[in-house]
């Protein structure tokens, strides 16, 4: 992470906008990978059933939670720049 953050540093006043692409394109490769690895994986496939209504309530909640403080945040700084 050192590395990353001293390369980063160096490279400041670089165009890097491939960095991008290169990351987005790990990311896809990382989760196609970790797809094969959970679908292999016999105990996770026999309970699919109890982790799917678990994943369920977990992207339910994270959403709702998202969209409530995106809101109270958006307040926050129309309050803030209408009183400017």
């Amino acid at each position: 992470m050192l590395c990353g953050i001293a390369m980063g540093y160096l490279l400041r006043n670089k165009n890097t906008r491939i960095v991008s692409r290169i990351i987005t394109a790990l990311i896809w490769l990382l989760l196609f990978l970790l797809g094969i690895e959970v679908g292999s994986n016999p105990r996770i496939v026999m309970g699919m059933q109890t982790l799917g209504i678990e994943a369920l309530l977990l992207t339910i909640g994270g959403a709702v939670g998202t969209i409530i403080f995106s809101w109270l945040l958006w307040k926050y700084v129309s309050r803030k720049e209408a009183s400017k």
